[in-house]
């Protein structure tokens, strides 16, 4: 039985900011462990994470499977950290997903199809710190 991890923030920054945070890859970069991603985002096509992560090389790869402008995007998704073979069957799905509240913008990332409760659990931990990075970048803008 697969498992999901979900995480929520929420950003006091304008809805246009977030969305370009999670699709532009010069923003990921800032706040997403240093990783370079490459996607155009039409649905059907590639995507990647690469870089590097204590001194050891990367490329994560994954397949968009939505893409719903200032609203929602999806992907599959296959960590070469993660010991498996890639196949289709065993990818993880990621979801982010975003609501204009009073607040700010809430952003919740859901990851699906987690083989363990403790992946799912790190997965939570990951997700965290990631949206957390994004909100201080967001709601701090450093010059330059």
């Amino acid at each position: 039985m697969p498992f999901t991890a979900s995480v929520s923030v929420t950003v006091h920054a304008p809805l246009a900011q977030v969305w370009q945070a999670i699709t532009q890859p010069a923003i990921v970069k800032k706040y997403f462990f240093g990783t370079d991603l490459d996607t155009d985002w039409a649905a059907g096509s590639p995507l990647y994470f690469r870089g590097e992560w204590q001194g050891k090389r990367y490329e994560d790869r994954g397949t968009v499977l939505v893409f719903e402008p200032m609203k929602a995007l999806a992907f599959d998704y296959w960590s070469s950290f993660s010991g498996t073979e890639d196949k289709p069957e065993l990818r993880a799905i990621v979801r982010y997903e975003l609501d204009e509240t009073a607040d700010g913008i809430r952003v919740t990332v859901k990851q699906s199809n987690v083989a363990t409760q403790a992946s799912a659990d790190h997965s939570v931990e990951n997700w965290c710190g990631v949206l957390d990075s994004m909100k201080r970048l967001l709601e701090n803008p450093q010059p330059g």
